[in-house]
């Protein structure tokens, strides 16, 4: 029966995660859209309607134990009422996330089960390279592969040199130059959707996000909005993540746009982002060199001698900063879940022993 479900992402892996469900006749669907704890789930009985079950719900600790877009779900279908009840979540082989907005520290699961990611950006003067490092950390750490792509090529005075800048960041990942306005490019993106694969896209409001996936879809699907003329910004148009299956085999996930990405877990990703400087640290003088003052600095020698960009620099340890300062956070938080996991354990026995 799973088979049937290729197409959408189904790979032989999950056979034996799924086995043990299977026996109790449970079935199998992926999630194609969530909103405030509702799901829509692809399966062989075709979309559904689910929600989650009391007893996931109760042992769910935070929000990653919930489904997200993305996810393979184990259900009990009632294809006649077409709705479902999720019982549990299959082992995900790779997720995008990012720290929750707000002051706590809680994952936020933007996709999931992700073999390729787009970072889609504009080649206007919203192009932002600073803005490109950090999506590329975020992507190594999901397990997905890391694809730049630069559209809106037709507003570019300059491909050249704007291409030439995205490079000397982007270390071994591919980069895409395209245009939806002159159909340029477009057709290179394909390569990455064959069948039962999944690809993600990410980026701000207004790189074109929805464009793509109408063209990959080859018809209208997502509302489309052009940059703002004064500061060539984008206007939100993509408020949910969804999942679109693709007619050339593939599944596509688009995404709101992020401006802002806060970063989750990514200490060994950050520095496969920035091979460059880890390289040149190699060659400093003292292991632990802190690159201001100590003598014989590789990194602070290639910077005065131009070889690598200050910006690059400040931005590698502004993002190494930010995860010193929410790894101290996240461990508060779980010390604090560990007590309060406790206590409730606590409870639970003490209700037990009254009966």
């Amino acid at each position: 029966m799973q088979t049937a479900l290729t197409p959408i992402g189904w790979y032989a892996e999950l056979e034996a995660s799924f086995s043990p469900y299977q026996v109790q006749g449970y079935t199998v669907g992926r999630v194609v859209l969530e909103h405030k704890r509702n799901y829509r789930i692809h399966t062989v009985y075709g979309m559904l309607l689910a929600e989650v079950s009391g007893k996931l719900r109760y042992h769910a600790q935070e929000r990653q134990d919930y489904p997200a877009v993305g996810d393979w779900v184990v259900i009990s279908a009632r294809p006649e009422e077409e709705r479902a009840t999720i019982h549990a979540i299959l082992p995900r082989k790779s997720k995008f996330s990012r720290k929750a907005a707000g002051t706590s520290t809680e994952e936020q699961i933007v996709a999931a089960n992700v073999d390729t990611i787009f970072l889609v950006n504009a080649l206007n003067h919203d192009l932002n390279i600073r803005r490109i490092e950090r999506y590329m950390v975020m992507a190594w750490e999901s397990g997905a592969n890391p694809v730049i792509v630069l559209s809106k090529a037709d507003l570019c005075e300059d491909i050249e040199a704007a291409l030439e800048a995205v490079e000397t960041i982007a270390i071994g990942v591919p980069i895409h130059i395209i245009s939806a306005k002159d159909n340029e490019g477009m057709e290179s993106l394909t390569q990455y959707l064959t069948l039962g694969k999944t690809g993600a896209l990410l980026g701000s409001s207004g790189v074109g996000k929805s464009t793509i996936i109408n063209w990959l879809c080859g018809k209208d699907l997502q509302p489309v909005s052009d940059i703002r003329e004064k500061d060539d910004k984008g206007r939100h148009t993509t408020t949910q993540r969804e999942l679109f299956p693709l007619p050339i085999g593939g599944v596509l996930i688009d995404t709101p746009g992020m401006r802002e990405l806060q970063l989750w877990e990514a200490d060994e990703n950050l520095n496969q982002s920035f091979r460059d400087i880890e390289d040149l640290s190699q060659r400093c003088q003292f292991n632990d060199c802190g690159h201001q003052k100590e003598p014989r600095c590789a990194v602070r020698e290639a910077i005065n001698e131009g070889r690598l960009d200050k910006k690059r620099y400040d931005s590698y340890m502004k993002l190494q900063k930010e995860l010193a300062y929410f790894n101290r956070k996240a461990d508060l938080r779980a010390q604090s879940e560990e007590k309060k996991r406790w206590k409730k354990l606590s409870g639970d026995r003490t209700r037990v022993h009254r009966r």
